[in-house]
């Protein structure tokens, strides 16, 4: 069966079975992260939410049958604990969490730019932190990226603003093409102990993601056709796509939207995966800058 921008993670999930799979879904009690979570429990898999308030995420929790456990991604201290005190097989990681267009230059308590150490070196720690976990039966990790990393490469020279001017969806965008690269670079080192992650873009949603953007602004982007938008269920389609579809077994490295893979484009456009954003030197470059920055806090695998 196929799948595009309306399908719902529910369809995407039907007749597929989890049973004895376990998951784990950062930001698993809002925006998306809600029906990505649900999906996964209605098809068996045991799911645990990684999130910063545990007991806000207790009820939806309670509802579908997860556990919560406590994560903070921008706090390194943090995601050593959660992976420090997993137990057992993880055969899907969903990095779902993140922060979007953080109005000022705010740092994490490593000294890097707070969307870049939240979107994706909180992911990255929890990711090496995993490794043995993943690898004991093999395992999808799924990269939840955003059609903002057209916006800006990986600017390695400046990850922090150190030089530039802040600009929130720079930085944003930044730490978006960080997620796919993450896919591209955990991929090649990790497909022979049978762990393939993948990248995507979940579509445009309204959700508390957007908090710090200009409601204005939203309506004129939707107005003027730049975006359309879709549901929190349809959002979380795509995740559940590269997390679940059989096709997609053994496939790593690689950029979805709308249930599908992305063309590569070479100049700013409203879809596609940039070609920087693919690229394996860059991917290996932003690997080591990641081991360097997390090094203390977990055994990179």
């Amino acid at each position: 069966m196929s799948f595009g921008f309306a399908s719902t993670a529910d369809e995407v999930v039907a007749g597929i079975d989890l049973s004895g799979k376990r998951a784990v879904v950062t930001g698993g009690a809002s925006g998306i992260g809600i029906p990505t979570a649900r999906a996964l429990a209605s098809a068996g898999a045991e799911v645990t939410l990684a999130v910063r308030n545990t007991d806000a995420a207790q009820p939806f929790a309670t509802e579908i049958g997860a556990d919560v456990r406590r994560l903070d991604l921008a706090d390194l201290a943090s995601v050593e604990a959660f992976a420090r005190d997993w137990d057992g097989p993880l055969h899907l990681l969903i990095n779902n969490a993140g922060i979007m267009a953080t109005p000022e230059l705010r740092l994490s308590p490593e000294g890097f730019e707070l969307q870049f150490a939240t979107n994706h070196l909180g992911h990255f720690a929890l990711a090496v932190g995993l490794h043995r976990a993943l690898a004991q039966d093999g395992a999808r990790i799924v990269s939840v990226s955003s059609r903002a990393h057209l916006r800006s490469p990986v600017v390695f020279d400046d990850v922090n603003f150190a030089f530039r001017d802040y600009q929130p969806f720079l930085g944003y965008g930044q730490s978006k093409t960080a997620n796919v690269l993450f896919a591209v670079g955990a991929s090649r080192r990790w497909a022979g102990d049978g762990i393939y992650a993948n990248a995507l873009m979940p579509g445009g949603i309204a959700t508390n993601l957007q908090r710090h953007m200009d409601p204005d602004y939203i309506d004129r982007v939707v107005a003027a056709g730049e975006i359309q938008l879709k549901t929190p269920e349809q959002g979380a389609a795509t995740s559940i796509y590269v997390a679940t579809a059989p096709e997609l077994e053994g496939v790593g490295g690689r950029y979805y939207e709308d249930c599908g893979e992305s063309p590569v484009v070479d100049r700013r456009e409203n879809q596609g995966v940039a070609r920087y954003a693919l690229d394996p030197e860059n991917a290996d470059r932003l690997w080591e800058l990641s081991e360097r920055a997390v090094g203390r806090h977990v055994t990179v695998g």
